[in-house]
C-alpha cells in the first residue's frame, strides 16, 4: 500500500490513534543554534536546490545537510538512514520506501528498534 492510499481518518481507525490538535509536543524543547558549517552550507546550497528545482536536489541539498546536522549535535547517538525500504507490517500496509528516517538506535548499518 502506498503512502498515499492513507488517510488520516483510515490511520485513525485501523491503529486507534488518538489526535490531540491541541498539545504541543515540543513546547520544552529549547533552541538551539546551527553549526558555522551547515550555516555556510545552506547559503551556499539554497540557491542551486531552487534552481535545480525538484524534489531530489531539495533532498540531497537541503534536507540531508540538516538532518546529519541534528545527527551532530546528538553526538552521534542516532542513526539516520536514507532512501530506505522500511517494512513494519505489510499485512497492515505499514511498508514504504522512506526518502528519511531517523533512529533512536545507534546502529547505523540497518534499521535498528529498541524497546523504551
Amino acid at each position: 500500500m502506498a503512502y498515499s492510499d492513507f488517510t488520516l481518518a483510515k490511520v485513525q481507525e485501523t491503529f486507534q490513534v488518538v489526535i490531540d490538535e491541541k498539545r504541543n509536543l515540543f513546547k520544552d524543547v529549547s533552541s538551539i543554534q546551527p553549526s558555522a558549517t551547515l550555516t555556510t552550507l545552506l547559503e551556499e546550497y539554497i540557491q542551486l536546490a531552487t534552481a535545480i528545482n525538484t524534489e531530489k536536489a531539495r533532498s540531497e541539498l537541503l534536507i540531508m545537510p540538516v538532518l546529519t546536522e541534528v545527527r551532530r549535535q546528538l553526538n552521534y547517538q542516532i542513526s539516520l538512514f536514507s532512501g530506505t525500504d522500511f517494512d513494519v507490517d505489510s499485512s497492515k500496509g505499514l511498508n514504504v520506501f522512506c526518502d528519511f528516517i531517523l533512529s533512536i538506535s545507534e546502529e547505523q548499518f540497518y534499521i535498528h528498534t529498541n524497546s523504551l
